[in-house]
């Protein structure tokens, strides 16, 4: 069973193009939940359209406390063994499930990683790989230094986010700390093909800029410190 683990925020433009693309590639054993943070669009009405048509599909509310807290409720009702984020506004490419899972069939496999086209709001190719504009490969001390770990394209064994969770309030994003704790427990696997059409517009909430180099070093300092606090709390393996 894999959970699709999905925040949203007032995502009505954009929202039905990606389910369609998600629910073509899941299982009615699998699951997607819903965490919308009270979005104020018609958000939630169109998720409670498809929970009509699709009965694996589970709304719940967000806590309104940002897109990091809201994804942590995700994946906090997940019940799949391995769990995928999924933005509100990207398209899943086809096949991407079932490449992605066929990683995890290597039981010491607990992250998974793979490539993104970035497009504009409609589509239009901006860049042709992500992984291309981050360097991105897996590596502890690589990802501390060039971060690669994008939620829209991870998928994780339910285990990693068990070590992960709480998520520390300061973090950065919740993304890269969950890849972080995955480096740190065993074995990633980055997959050098574009699974998914990650839609660049100016809703976002994230963003491709760097910081300013005093924030970017403190981020990682924070994120060193909080590997090790987590560590003394919980170790890295059962």
């Amino acid at each position: 069973m894999i959970s699709v683990c999905m925040a949203t925020y007032n995502g009505e433009k954009y929202l039905k193009e990606q389910l369609d693309s998600i629910l073509k590639q899941i299982q009615s054993s699998d699951e997607l939940i819903v965490s919308d943070d009270g979005s104020s669009d018609l958000t939630r009405t169109i998720v409670q359209e498809y929970q009509n048509q699709y009965k694996n599909i589970h709304l719940v509310n967000g806590p309104k406390c940002g897109v990091q807290k809201n994804f942590e409720n995700a994946l906090k009702h997940a019940k799949g063994d391995i769990l995928f984020l999924s933005d509100q506004d990207d398209i899943w490419v086809e096949g991407k499930v079932d490449r992605v899972l066929k990683e995890f069939e290597n039981k010491n496999t607990l992250c998974v990683v793979h490539d993104a086209e970035i497009v504009d709001g409609n589509l239009n190719r901006v860049q042709d790989s992500f992984f291309k504009l981050k360097n991105g490969k897996p590596g502890l001390l690589h990802n501390l230094y060039k971060n690669a770990f994008i939620g829209c394209c991870m998928a994780f064994r339910k285990s990693v986010f068990e070590k992960s969770y709480p998520f520390p309030d300061h973090i950065e994003m919740h993304d890269w700390w969950i890849g972080l704790v995955a480096e740190c427990m065993g074995d990633t696997v980055f997959i050098y093909e574009p699974y998914l059409k990650y839609r660049r517009h100016g809703e976002n909430t994230s963003s491709l800029h760097h910081h300013p180099l005093k924030k970017m070093i403190s981020n990682r300092l924070y994120f060193i410190w909080q590997l090790i606090v987590r560590w003394k709390q919980v170790g890295w393996h059962d």
